[in-house]
Protein backbone atom coordinates (compact mmCIF):
# COMPACT_ATOMS: atom_id res chain seq x y z
CA UNK A 1 0.00 0.00 0.00
CA UNK A 2 1.17 3.61 -1.32
CA UNK A 3 2.09 6.08 1.68
CA UNK A 4 0.42 9.14 1.56
CA UNK A 5 2.48 12.06 2.38
CA UNK A 6 0.74 15.33 4.04
CA UNK A 7 1.40 18.69 5.75
CA UNK A 8 1.41 18.35 9.25
CA UNK A 9 -2.03 19.45 10.48
CA UNK A 10 -4.34 17.59 8.04
CA UNK A 11 -4.01 14.40 9.75
CA UNK A 12 -5.29 13.01 13.25
CA UNK A 13 -2.57 12.78 15.64
CA UNK A 14 -1.45 9.26 15.69
CA UNK A 15 -0.86 8.65 19.60
CA UNK A 16 0.27 6.10 20.96
CA UNK A 17 1.91 2.85 19.43
CA UNK A 18 1.80 4.20 15.64
CA UNK A 19 4.74 4.57 13.84
CA UNK A 20 5.25 8.13 11.76
CA UNK A 21 6.99 8.05 8.91
CA UNK A 22 8.55 11.81 7.97
CA UNK A 23 10.24 13.98 5.67
CA UNK A 24 12.04 17.19 5.52
CA UNK A 25 12.83 17.97 1.78
CA UNK A 26 14.49 21.16 2.72
CA UNK A 27 17.27 18.74 4.60
CA UNK A 28 16.94 15.31 2.24
CA UNK A 29 15.80 14.12 5.47
CA UNK A 30 13.97 11.01 5.42
CA UNK A 31 12.79 8.96 9.14
CA UNK A 32 10.58 7.70 11.74
CA UNK A 33 8.99 8.55 14.94
CA UNK A 34 7.00 6.48 17.60
CA UNK A 35 5.57 6.61 21.39
CA UNK A 36 4.80 3.31 22.48
CA UNK A 37 2.65 3.18 25.60
CA UNK A 38 -0.13 0.34 26.40
CA UNK A 39 1.86 -2.13 23.77
CA UNK A 40 4.67 -1.44 25.87
CA UNK A 41 3.42 -1.32 29.33
CA UNK A 42 1.90 -4.58 28.30
CA UNK A 43 5.36 -6.62 27.40
CA UNK A 44 7.24 -4.97 30.49
CA UNK A 45 4.47 -5.94 33.21
CA UNK A 46 3.82 -9.43 31.75
CA UNK A 47 7.30 -10.30 33.14
CA UNK A 48 7.86 -7.61 36.12
CA UNK A 49 10.97 -6.87 35.20
CA UNK A 50 13.23 -4.54 37.48
CA UNK A 51 13.04 -0.97 36.73
CA UNK A 52 16.51 -0.72 35.05
CA UNK A 53 15.97 -3.63 32.85
CA UNK A 54 12.77 -2.67 31.86
CA UNK A 55 13.94 1.00 30.71
CA UNK A 56 16.84 -0.85 28.48
CA UNK A 57 14.49 -3.49 27.13
CA UNK A 58 12.04 -0.73 26.24
CA UNK A 59 14.69 1.38 24.24
CA UNK A 60 15.78 -1.95 22.18
CA UNK A 61 11.93 -2.42 21.50
CA UNK A 62 11.33 1.01 20.26
CA UNK A 63 14.74 0.45 18.24
CA UNK A 64 12.94 -2.34 16.77
CA UNK A 65 9.75 -1.32 15.71
CA UNK A 66 11.63 1.97 14.01
CA UNK A 67 13.54 -0.09 11.88
CA UNK A 68 11.49 -3.11 11.38
CA UNK A 69 8.34 -0.83 9.95
CA UNK A 70 10.49 0.26 7.01
CA UNK A 71 10.51 -3.05 5.77
CA UNK A 72 9.09 -3.46 1.93
CA UNK A 73 8.23 -7.22 2.35
CA UNK A 74 7.25 -10.26 4.43
CA UNK A 75 9.18 -11.30 7.23
CA UNK A 76 10.72 -10.70 10.36
CA UNK A 77 13.52 -8.07 12.20
CA UNK A 78 15.36 -8.80 14.73
CA UNK A 79 17.41 -6.57 17.42
CA UNK A 80 19.41 -8.64 19.96
CA UNK A 81 22.04 -7.71 22.45
CA UNK A 82 24.78 -10.08 24.18
CA UNK A 83 27.21 -8.66 26.61
CA UNK A 84 29.02 -9.68 29.78
CA UNK A 85 27.11 -6.95 32.00
CA UNK A 86 24.16 -7.87 34.45
CA UNK A 87 21.90 -7.75 31.53
CA UNK A 88 23.35 -10.21 29.44
CA UNK A 89 20.24 -11.01 26.57
CA UNK A 90 17.90 -8.81 24.96
CA UNK A 91 16.01 -9.94 22.07
CA UNK A 92 13.16 -7.85 20.66
CA UNK A 93 11.76 -8.82 17.15
CA UNK A 94 9.03 -7.36 14.54
CA UNK A 95 6.87 -9.75 11.89
CA UNK A 96 5.29 -7.60 9.39
CA UNK A 97 3.16 -5.99 9.32
CA UNK A 98 2.30 -4.80 12.51
CA UNK A 99 3.75 -7.68 15.49
CA UNK A 100 6.24 -7.10 18.04
CA UNK A 101 7.54 -9.57 21.02
CA UNK A 102 10.56 -8.84 23.51
CA UNK A 103 12.11 -10.25 26.40
CA UNK A 104 15.38 -9.56 29.10
CA UNK A 105 17.93 -11.92 30.91
CA UNK A 106 19.73 -10.59 33.35
CA UNK A 107 21.54 -11.99 36.65
CA UNK A 108 20.10 -10.34 39.51
CA UNK A 109 22.76 -10.91 41.98
CA UNK A 110 24.89 -8.34 39.56
CA UNK A 111 21.79 -6.50 39.03
CA UNK A 112 21.58 -5.75 42.61
CA UNK A 113 25.11 -4.97 42.76
CA UNK A 114 24.93 -2.68 39.70
CA UNK A 115 22.08 -0.96 41.21
CA UNK A 116 23.77 -0.43 44.68
CA UNK A 117 26.60 1.06 43.20
CA UNK A 118 24.61 3.63 40.77
CA UNK A 119 25.74 1.70 37.47
CA UNK A 120 22.56 1.66 35.57
CA UNK A 121 22.95 3.50 32.89
CA UNK A 122 22.50 1.03 29.41
CA UNK A 123 26.10 0.62 28.69
CA UNK A 124 26.77 -0.69 32.23
CA UNK A 125 24.14 -3.15 31.97
CA UNK A 126 25.15 -4.55 29.03
CA UNK A 127 28.75 -4.57 29.17
CA UNK A 128 31.10 -5.59 26.49
CA UNK A 129 29.69 -7.71 23.66
CA UNK A 130 27.97 -7.50 20.05
CA UNK A 131 24.59 -5.58 19.25
CA UNK A 132 23.07 -7.88 16.17
CA UNK A 133 21.02 -6.94 13.65
CA UNK A 134 18.69 -9.64 11.64
CA UNK A 135 16.57 -9.70 8.84
CA UNK A 136 14.76 -12.65 7.85
CA UNK A 137 12.46 -12.95 4.87
CA UNK A 138 11.54 -16.91 5.39
CA UNK A 139 12.47 -20.43 4.26
CA UNK A 140 13.82 -19.33 0.45
CA UNK A 141 15.82 -16.80 1.60
CA UNK A 142 19.08 -16.46 3.55
CA UNK A 143 18.87 -14.41 6.96
CA UNK A 144 20.79 -11.27 6.92
CA UNK A 145 22.60 -10.52 9.85
CA UNK A 146 25.01 -6.84 10.67
CA UNK A 147 26.58 -6.75 14.05
CA UNK A 148 28.15 -4.31 15.69
CA UNK A 149 30.70 -3.52 19.10
CA UNK A 150 28.57 -3.17 22.53
CA UNK A 151 31.61 -0.59 22.99
CA UNK A 152 30.53 1.40 26.56
CA UNK A 153 28.42 4.13 24.61
CA UNK A 154 24.56 4.51 24.08
CA UNK A 155 22.96 2.47 22.25
CA UNK A 156 21.93 5.70 20.11
CA UNK A 157 25.48 5.95 19.33
CA UNK A 158 25.93 1.76 18.50
CA UNK A 159 22.57 2.11 16.09
CA UNK A 160 24.19 5.08 14.22
CA UNK A 161 27.28 3.08 13.88
CA UNK A 162 25.51 0.19 12.72
CA UNK A 163 24.20 2.40 9.60
CA UNK A 164 27.49 3.94 8.93
CA UNK A 165 29.29 0.92 8.53
CA UNK A 166 26.97 -1.41 6.94
CA UNK A 167 24.83 0.70 4.84
CA UNK A 168 26.65 3.87 4.70
CA UNK A 169 23.85 6.15 5.51
CA UNK A 170 24.46 8.80 7.67
CA UNK A 171 21.80 8.29 10.56
CA UNK A 172 20.92 9.53 14.13
CA UNK A 173 19.09 7.78 16.50
CA UNK A 174 17.17 8.63 19.74
CA UNK A 175 15.77 6.66 21.98
CA UNK A 176 14.04 7.14 25.46
CA UNK A 177 11.81 5.06 28.35
CA UNK A 178 10.23 6.04 31.21
CA UNK A 179 7.98 5.01 33.90
CA UNK A 180 4.45 7.37 35.07
CA UNK A 181 3.53 7.38 38.29
CA UNK A 182 -0.56 8.83 37.93
CA UNK A 183 -4.32 8.17 38.62
CA UNK A 184 -6.82 6.09 36.49
CA UNK A 185 -10.38 7.63 35.64
CA UNK A 186 -10.96 6.05 39.54
CA UNK A 187 -8.66 8.18 41.03
CA UNK A 188 -6.43 4.90 41.62
CA UNK A 189 -3.04 5.08 41.95
CA UNK A 190 -1.32 3.83 38.52
CA UNK A 191 2.36 2.75 37.22
CA UNK A 192 3.00 3.29 33.24
CA UNK A 193 5.90 2.42 31.06
CA UNK A 194 6.28 4.85 28.05
CA UNK A 195 9.06 4.55 25.68
CA UNK A 196 9.79 6.62 22.60
CA UNK A 197 12.23 7.25 19.72
CA UNK A 198 13.20 8.89 16.19
CA UNK A 199 15.69 7.64 13.34
CA UNK A 200 16.30 10.71 10.95
CA UNK A 201 18.73 9.37 7.65
CA UNK A 202 20.17 11.44 5.06
CA UNK A 203 19.21 10.61 1.78
CA UNK A 204 19.88 13.10 -0.73
CA UNK A 205 19.40 12.36 -5.07
CA UNK A 206 23.47 12.68 -4.82
CA UNK A 207 24.68 10.05 -3.37
CA UNK A 208 27.85 11.47 -2.91
CA UNK A 209 26.40 14.28 -0.59
CA UNK A 210 26.24 11.51 1.99
CA UNK A 211 29.71 10.91 2.29
CA UNK A 212 30.86 11.38 6.22
CA UNK A 213 33.99 12.25 7.96
CA UNK A 214 36.17 8.86 8.01
CA UNK A 215 36.57 7.64 11.14
CA UNK A 216 39.60 7.79 13.21
CA UNK A 217 42.35 5.61 12.96
CA UNK A 218 44.08 6.18 15.98
CA UNK A 219 46.89 8.05 17.15
CA UNK A 220 48.31 10.70 14.37
CA UNK A 221 45.42 9.92 11.96
CA UNK A 222 44.40 12.86 10.19
CA UNK A 223 42.04 11.01 7.78
CA UNK A 224 38.85 11.66 10.16
CA UNK A 225 39.32 15.47 8.78
CA UNK A 226 39.75 14.64 5.22
CA UNK A 227 35.79 15.16 4.31
CA UNK A 228 33.55 17.68 5.77
CA UNK A 229 29.82 16.83 6.40
CA UNK A 230 27.24 17.86 4.19
CA UNK A 231 25.78 21.32 5.95
CA UNK A 232 22.33 20.14 5.58
CA UNK A 233 22.80 16.90 7.46
CA UNK A 234 24.58 18.75 9.62
CA UNK A 235 21.37 21.00 10.11
CA UNK A 236 19.58 17.92 10.59
CA UNK A 237 21.77 16.55 13.24
CA UNK A 238 22.05 19.13 15.04
CA UNK A 239 18.06 19.69 15.20
CA UNK A 240 17.35 15.98 16.11
CA UNK A 241 20.55 16.22 19.26
CA UNK A 242 18.03 19.07 20.83
CA UNK A 243 15.29 16.61 21.57
CA UNK A 244 14.81 16.08 25.70
CA UNK A 245 13.85 12.41 26.73
CA UNK A 246 10.68 13.76 28.42
CA UNK A 247 9.50 15.02 24.89
CA UNK A 248 10.19 11.26 23.32
CA UNK A 249 7.93 9.96 25.80
CA UNK A 250 5.48 12.25 27.04
CA UNK A 251 1.96 11.87 26.03
CA UNK A 252 1.25 15.64 26.01
CA UNK A 253 3.76 16.63 23.58
CA UNK A 254 2.87 13.72 20.60
CA UNK A 255 5.03 12.63 17.36
CA UNK A 256 3.47 15.73 15.47
CA UNK A 257 4.04 18.00 17.98
CA UNK A 258 7.92 17.20 18.21
CA UNK A 259 8.56 17.17 14.45
CA UNK A 260 7.08 20.54 14.05
CA UNK A 261 9.04 21.66 16.41
CA UNK A 262 12.06 19.91 15.25
CA UNK A 263 11.74 21.00 11.59
CA UNK A 264 8.47 23.44 10.53
CA UNK A 265 11.12 25.94 9.37
CA UNK A 266 12.22 23.72 6.91
CA UNK A 267 9.00 21.99 5.39
CA UNK A 268 8.41 18.89 7.15
CA UNK A 269 5.33 16.36 6.09
CA UNK A 270 4.35 13.13 7.35
CA UNK A 271 3.17 10.27 6.06
CA UNK A 272 0.05 7.69 6.99
CA UNK A 273 0.62 5.84 10.27
CA UNK A 274 1.69 2.30 10.83
CA UNK A 275 0.35 0.38 13.78
CA UNK A 276 2.53 -1.85 16.31
CA UNK A 277 0.90 -4.83 18.40
CA UNK A 278 2.15 -6.90 21.21
CA UNK A 279 1.75 -10.39 19.67
CA UNK A 280 3.48 -13.81 20.14
CA UNK A 281 4.06 -16.15 17.24
CA UNK A 282 4.26 -18.81 19.35
CA UNK A 283 1.37 -21.52 19.32
CA UNK A 284 0.98 -25.17 20.43
CA UNK A 285 1.04 -26.66 17.34
CA UNK A 286 4.88 -24.78 16.70
CA UNK A 287 6.26 -26.31 20.15
CA UNK A 288 4.41 -29.63 19.73
CA UNK A 289 6.69 -29.77 16.32
CA UNK A 290 9.82 -29.12 18.37
CA UNK A 291 8.80 -31.60 21.06
CA UNK A 292 8.41 -34.19 18.21
CA UNK A 293 11.99 -33.81 17.31
CA UNK A 294 13.44 -34.72 21.10
CA UNK A 295 14.62 -38.12 21.76
CA UNK A 296 13.09 -40.53 23.61
CA UNK A 297 15.31 -39.95 26.86
CA UNK A 298 14.77 -36.08 26.22
CA UNK A 299 10.89 -36.55 26.23
CA UNK A 300 11.40 -38.57 29.53
CA UNK A 301 13.88 -35.61 31.17
CA UNK A 302 11.28 -32.94 29.95
CA UNK A 303 8.45 -34.62 31.72
CA UNK A 304 6.75 -34.14 35.14
CA UNK A 305 4.35 -36.82 36.52
CA UNK A 306 3.61 -37.57 32.39
CA UNK A 307 3.55 -34.45 31.73
CA UNK A 308 5.88 -31.80 29.68
CA UNK A 309 5.37 -27.97 30.37
CA UNK A 310 6.85 -25.14 27.63
CA UNK A 311 6.69 -21.88 28.59
CA UNK A 312 7.14 -18.76 25.98
CA UNK A 313 9.91 -17.15 27.05
CA UNK A 314 8.79 -13.95 25.02
CA UNK A 315 4.71 -14.03 25.81
CA UNK A 316 4.93 -16.23 29.22
CA UNK A 317 2.26 -18.75 27.70
CA UNK A 318 2.37 -22.39 29.16
CA UNK A 319 1.80 -25.04 26.67
CA UNK A 320 1.15 -28.77 28.11
CA UNK A 321 1.25 -31.62 26.49
CA UNK A 322 0.80 -35.24 27.82
CA UNK A 323 4.38 -37.18 27.06
CA UNK A 324 2.00 -39.82 24.95
CA UNK A 325 1.23 -36.91 22.48
CA UNK A 326 4.67 -36.41 21.24
CA UNK A 327 6.61 -39.66 22.69
CA UNK A 328 4.44 -41.38 20.07
CA UNK A 329 5.49 -39.33 17.60
CA UNK A 330 9.03 -39.36 18.17
CA UNK A 331 8.86 -43.23 17.76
Amino acid sequence: MAETASALGEFDFAGDDHVVPFQVEGLDVRGRAVQLGPMLDAILERHHYPAPVARLLAEVIVLTVLLGTSLKFEGKFTVQTKGDGPVDLLVADFSTPENVRAYARFDQALLDKAVAAGQTEPEQLLGKGVLAFTIDQGKFSQPYQGIVALDGTSLEDIAGTYFRQSEQIPTRVRLAAAELFDRDEAGKPRHRWRAGGLVAQFLPEAPERMRQPDLHGGDGDNAALAHKEDDAWTEARALVDTIDADELTDPQVGIERLLFRLFHERGVRVFSTRAVFDRCSCSREKIKNVLKGFSDDEIDASQENGEIAVTCEFCSTTYRFEVVEVASAAE
